[in-house]
């Protein structure tokens, strides 16, 4: 009887849900502490660390049930599959977040936006710094953030599942 390779869609949502999650929960702790709107780097490289391992996680569990084999166009698939269904994921919560959970998200992040570029630089004025963030705002349009997370969710999981599979695929012998 020949054993089946495994599938990567099952291992992609499986996979997927695990980062969707990691999302929700970094989301619902950062709005807990109020830090939701701050865009910090060290939540950012911790959120980016742990989506590498998930990928990571799910491309190497793939190849033990693909019996020690692996090659790149299934780690390809992997890592853009498990970063499609996180990213549909985040979508949805961060639109839940914007409109139900705390609506004056933006604005808080808008504000700490411009508090951050008065303190960065003494001599810039109130006026400037308010001109610059009603620039950004159009940038900010549900759609917009919908594509930018899908987008970027996509790309990092390119990157991530390129270099991960390259380092750990291996062929079936002819």
């Amino acid at each position: 009887m020949e054993n089946k390779k495994p599938s990567p869609a099952k291992y992609s949502i499986n996979f997927g849900l695990i980062n969707g999650s990691f999302g929700i929960i970094l989301g619902l702790m950062l709005y807990a502490l109020d830090m939701h709107y701050q865009n910090d780097p060290i939540v950012q490289i911790i959120a980016a660390l742990v989506g590498i391992f998930i990928i990571m996680f799910g491309i190497i569990q793939f190849k033990n049930e693909n019996k020690g084999f692996l090659n790149l166009s299934d780690a390809l698939k992997l890592g853009l599959g498990i970063s499609l269904v996180g990213g549909l994921i985040s979508v949805v919560f961060n639109y839940l977040m914007m409109n139900f959970i705390d609506p004056n998200t933006l604005e808080k992040g808008f504000e700490f936006a411009k508090q951050k570029m008065l303190s960065n630089d003494p001599e810039m004025s109130v006026e400037t710094a308010n001109q610059f963030i009603e620039m950004s705002k159009g940038f900010y349009t549900p759609i917009s953030m919908a594509l930018t997370t899908v987008i970027v969710s996509l790309i990092f999981g390119f990157i991530v599942s390129l270099i991960g599979g390259l380092i750990v695929k291996k062929s079936q012998p002819k």
